[in-house]
């Protein structure tokens, strides 16, 4: 396939029985996402990094060792939330990661999670983006499922 045959935006919607509050507080709590991480791509983070805006930043330990700081681009407490990952004193890469929760009732909300990469210019990043597909999104809505619905 060439790069024109993969599609830029993907993304995977589940209804999780949890209220939209708890299950955002494991998405903005930043040492809570290698915890529910379908990509099985995040080591860890430091705590005390709880996102509250845009403009915001937080950084995160790749499995690979690497360190990224994400760029908080969207936010609205309790509904949505994304970022664009860069390496440290750099701009970001052109990627993006969204999670938008809307409750369905009080006990139930609509999660969707997207990733973007119809901006991404790098090429040593392309082969990663490629691979991030629909079905590794469903894995991170699905695990955070299982905490938000254990809780």
């Amino acid at each position: 396939m060439t790069d024109s045959e993969f599609p830029r935006v993907v993304s995977a919607e589940r209804e999780i029985a949890a209220p939209a509050a708890e299950i955002f507080e494991l998405i903005a709590d930043p040492s809570r996402q290698p915890e529910w991480d379908g990509n099985d791509n995040l080591a860890e983070a430091p705590n005390g990094q709880r996102v509250s805006g845009v403009g915001g930043a937080f950084t995160m330990t790749l499995t690979n060792g690497a360190v990224r700081v994400n760029h908080v681009v969207e936010f609205e407490e309790g509904r949505r939330i994304a970022w664009k990952p860069a390496e440290a004193d750099n701009e970001p890469f052109g990627h993006l990661w969204r999670w938008e929760l809307e409750p369905v009732d009080d006990t139930t909300t609509r999660v969707t999670h997207t990733y973007d990469w119809s901006a991404l210019t790098d090429p040593k990043r392309l082969t990663r983006a490629r691979a991030t597909t629909a079905d590794k999104l469903a894995a991170s809505v699905s695990r955070l499922a299982e905490l938000a619905e254990r809780r």
